[in-house]
């Protein structure tokens, strides 16, 4: 088998192991059966989800065999992880929708043929049947609550409150492990390391009950020069359905990244040699550029296609001057003439304070003038085409059409 914890490790995925020394030997002689879960939270995966995506990917590559777990029944609770307040609840009619929307997603980015052939389960198919009495009895009384509550999934959420039924998450998410372990021969749960504690607790349960053969893994969370969670944009998430975050959205996140977050970006999010990316991320001067363009591209064709990348290209050089036209760029149908609501309809501020903040900054541009006045109306002038851009400082922009 390809040695892939070492390229995992050589790109900057990994963050730490259980029975790491076991794990690498397993790896080695076997193909591993693995799993990833995904609570379907929303109609749509981020791109958070993208880098477990991405690992799962490198594991299949090499020989390993996926295990995708969607939540539809962990969803009914929410993991507490890096949460101050307990999460919504959702119906399961919501959450149904949500597991079909997430599943088509997956689809594009994890192979569901061949000999090593991923699979799709969803846990609600076991966890909605479980009997509460004795799940207790037989689950429950494996797990110490004075170690449950030193978890910092936990141990965060106390000051704030912690109710009993978030804390019944850990117990769920590590009967999952023990089920695939079971069902499936699976060995290995992977996640991000806000995940720790929770791919911890199924590893020891699978280990309590009488087998040695169970190991987690974590990868490091997507983060910048600055140790801030990537992917956040005005409007919010990232989020990889093109209704929600456009496939130009997408690409102008990743070619305007800051320069010292180039290198991780490549290594993490594609599957571009690191021999390559050391190259392209050699310089640190205008030529930089360059390597951002790349990732951009890279990264927008593995989650939009080649076609829909090559449009977001063409849309942001014809912004820069460079030839082309304006049919990719965001465009939205107004619903409002004030400046104001346009601006955040736009998506460049989330409140009129904000948009307030922004002209008084001079950050603001309507087809290339200046927006000086905070109560300005757009008029038929402004749409001399059949439409008007909106521009806030140099590279963010947006057709306005009435």
């Amino acid at each position: 088998m390809a040695d892939v914890i070492e390229e995992l490790e050589k790109r900057g995925y990994i963050e730490q192991f259980t029975h790491e020394k076991e794990l690498k030997e397993t790896f080695k002689k076997e193909s591993v059966r693995f799993y990833l879960g995904i609570d379907p939270t929303a109609d749509s995966l981020h791109i958070g989800h993208f880098i477990a995506l991405m690992v799962a990917s490198h594991l299949q590559k090499a020989g390993h065999k996926p295990i995708i777990l969607v939540g539809g029944g962990t969803a009914t609770i929410g993991d507490p992880s890096g949460k101050t307040d307990i999460r919504k609840m959702m119906t399961r009619e919501t959450i149904d929708g949500n597991v079909a929307a997430i599943k088509k997603q997956i689809e594009k980015f994890i192979t569901f043929e061949g000999e090593n052939a991923a699979i799709i389960v969803n846990n609600a198919d076991w966890l909605l049947k479980l009997n509460y009495i004795d799940f207790m009895r037989d689950i429950g009384t494996l797990f110490s609550v004075n170690r449950m509550l030193a978890a910092d999934c936990y141990k965060n959420r106390l000051e704030t409150g912690l109710t009993f039924f978030e804390m019944g998450y850990m117990l769920l998410q590590s009967y999952d492990f023990l089920y695939l372990h079971d069902k499936y021969n699976c060995k290995l749960q992977i996640g991000g390391n806000d995940q720790w504690s929770n791919i911890i607790g199924g590893v020891e349960l699978i280990r309590k009950v009488g087998a040695e053969d169970s190991f987690g893994m974590t990868f490091k969370l997507l983060t910048n020069k600055d140790g801030k969670k990537m992917g956040k944009t005005e409007k919010g998430a990232l989020w990889l359905n093109p209704e929600k975050t456009s496939p130009y959205e997408f690409y102008q996140y990743w070619r305007n990244i800051d320069d010292a977050d180039v290198k991780k970006v490549l290594s993490l999010l594609t599957f571009l040699p690191m021999e390559e990316i050391e190259k392209l991320c050699a310089y640190q001067d205008e030529r930089i550029n360059e390597a951002k363009r790349v990732a951009a591209f890279e990264i927008t064709k593995l989650i939009h296609g080649e076609e829909e990348a090559i449009k977001a290209e063409a849309a942001a050089k014809a912004l820069f001057g460079n030839g082309g036209d304006i049919e990719n760029m965001p465009s939205i149908k107004l619903e409002s003439e004030n400046i104001l609501d346009v601006i955040i309809q736009a998506g460049m501020a989330s409140s009129k304070g904000q948009a307030k903040t922004l002209i008084a900054q001079g950050g603001i541009t309507l087809n290339d003038e200046k927006v000086t006045d905070i109560a300005y109306k757009l008029e038929e002038k402004d749409f001399k085409d059949g439409y008007a851009i909106l521009r806030k400082g140099k590279k963010i922009f947006c057709k306005l059409e009435k």
